[in-house]
């Protein structure tokens, strides 16, 4: 995410790069229609990892305590990468999926709105 300085001619490092994260990129993942997670989260992954990992493994850690999460359908879920609509490859790598350091990716689950329809 590119910031803005106010003031003309500031520089300075940069605190964020991904060498600075052992080897792990960072990835902004979010659930859409589910503001019982107000925001994205922020995830310091590999980039070797399974897509199919994140998915069974890191995913329910974060969301699994939305009743929604049980009733997902993995299968028709959409996903966006950085607003751009991305089918992910479970059995390919972060990397090779085309996940960089940070990533924005979305995931929306057909027929699941939160709780009781509420988008929460």
């Amino acid at each position: 995410m590119p910031v803005v300085a106010l003031k003309p001619g500031y520089t300075g490092p940069v605190a964020d790069t991904e060498d600075k994260f052992h080897g792990k990129r960072l990835l902004y993942i979010g659930w859409d229609d589910h503001l019982l997670f107000c925001s994205p989260v922020c995830l310091p992954l590999p980039p070797d990892m399974p897509f199919g990992a994140l998915v069974g493994q890191v995913l329910p850690g974060i969301y699994g305590s939305h009743p929604d999460f049980a009733r997902i359908d993995w299968s028709s879920v959409s996903w966006l990468d950085s607003g751009q609509p991305f089918k992910p490859d479970p059995a390919k790598t972060l990397a090779e999926n085309g996940l960089v350091h940070k990533s924005v990716i979305r995931f929306r689950t057909p027929g699941l709105r939160g709780l009781a329809g509420s988008s929460s």
